[in-house]
């Protein structure tokens, strides 16, 4: 597909090769001396739920052969922005995959997805016409100079949505207008180490940790504050060392140590903290506009462990529903919580106090305690009841034994 004459006047030239294979096309995005920055060739599904007057329903679909390359592409601004492809397809829907690198590689840092709701042949009867954006980072990387190739499936989860990327090639930073020969696979498709049977590895236990600092966290969008919580945040992540034995570490997150972003849409609010352990640590709230209830929803996790067989550790779960409090209200715990994501990661909750999307003038509104706090209420209440009911008892008892021991006395 040609682009259209004035685009020699623009500082990219930006076009979509029609060779498809399949479900499949290449993308090319080229500067304005006709040399391409990026190439990719897959196919995508999208697999994600939305709300119609019925409740939520679940819709998947994939990327159409017709999809094209965006003006708002780019081959990035020297250190200011890296490469970006964005793909276009349907009424409204891009897809975006944002390039960085360093001296030896480079790697899709970023993954975004934009999608209409108003699209009726995709998303029929949705009771909201909103146009919704996730992100996430992916762990597509290749070495410089080299193909990244996957043939197996590689899923990328971004809040609500999933991505499958099918029989993938792509390639950042290119030295010519094609391929490289060369190829970094995707772990998906490197075979299996062989197992050495005679030594069985037993997990590592776990060090007794130090109480994680709370600390307070809020997001602030065009309307004020969407989010306002303390907590203590640490991390239980599980993994393979370089010499195949299975160890668990513990992170606990330094609130000084730790830069805090996030985001407010109407029905999912963001927090992002990043430290010098965690790469990118994400906190989804999301909302039951029937219930009128706020939950967190989705915890990512992106981080380097240097000991490990595969650095590279991602962890993420968009079905939870923890932390949970009537809209306009807000959830405490003093207990300590265990957030299980995978079976790799979770995360323990210290004193949290928290408010997603209503909060009135920078304050905590009505209380809603969890459920580990109104049990440990109710032991000392259970004890002391029972003292009490004990204490009554021998009361009752001596009163008895006293009138009796009076009655003994009584003139014949």
């Amino acid at each position: 597909m040609a682009a259209p004459s004035g685009a020699r006047r623009r500082p990219l030239l930006l076009l979509l090769l029609g060779l498809m294979h399949g479900a499949s096309a290449v993308f090319v995005v080229k500067d304005g001396n006709g040399t391409a920055c990026i190439m990719a060739n897959f196919s995508a599904a999208f697999l994600t739920n939305y709300d119609t007057n019925s409740g939520f329903k679940n819709v998947t679909f994939d990327l159409p052969s017709d999809a094209v390359v965006l003006n708002s592409s780019s081959c990035g601004k020297d250190n200011a922005s890296g490469p970006s492809l964005v793909v276009a397809f349907g009424r409204g829907h891009t897809l975006t995959l944002t390039f960085a690198r360093n001296a030896t590689r480079y790697r899709v840092q970023l993954m975004r997805f934009v999608y209409n709701l108003s699209d009726a042949q995709i998303f029929p009867n949705a009771s909201s016409k909103e146009v919704k954006t996730v992100e996430s980072v992916t762990d597509i990387k290749a070495d410089i100079n080299k193909t990244y190739r996957c043939v197996s499936s590689d899923q990328i989860h971004m809040s609500n949505v999933t991505v499958t990327l099918h029989d993938a090639t792509i390639q950042a930073y290119l030295s010519s207008n094609s391929f490289s020969k060369e190829e970094t696979r995707c772990e998906q498709d490197r075979p299996s180490p062989t197992p050495t049977p005679p030594v069985t590895p037993h997990p590592s236990p776990s060090p007794t940790p130090e109480s994680p600092s709370v600390n307070k966290y809020n997001v602030s969008g065009t309307n004020g504050t969407c989010l306002l919580a303390t907590m203590g945040l640490q991390l239980n992540v599980t993994y393979e060392n370089r010499d195949n034995m299975t160890v668990t570490r513990v992170f606990n997150i330094n609130p000084n140590k730790t830069r805090v972003n996030g985001s407010c849409t109407a029905q999912l609010v963001t927090l992002e903290l990043r430290d010098e352990d965690v790469t990118l640590l994400v906190f989804h709230f999301g909302m039951n506009a029937t219930s009128s209830q706020f939950f967190l929803q989705e915890i990512q996790l992106d981080m380097t462990l240097p000991d490990a067989r595969d650095p590279t550790f991602k962890a993420a779960n968009s079905s939870l529903r923890a932390l949970q409090a009537t809209i306009g209200n807000s959830y405490r715990c003093n207990a300590e919580e265990r957030l299980r994501v995978t079976e790799a990661l979770s995360v323990n909750v210290f004193r949290v106090w928290v408010q997603a999307f209503q909060v009135e003038g920078d304050k905590f509104g009505s209380v809603e305690e969890c459920q580990l706090d109104e049990n440990n209420m109710m032991i000392p209440i259970a004890v002391g009841g029972a003292l009490a009911g004990l204490v009554l008892i021998v009361l009752i008892a001596y009163l008895i034994g006293r009138k009796r021991s009076h009655a003994g006395y009584q003139t014949i």
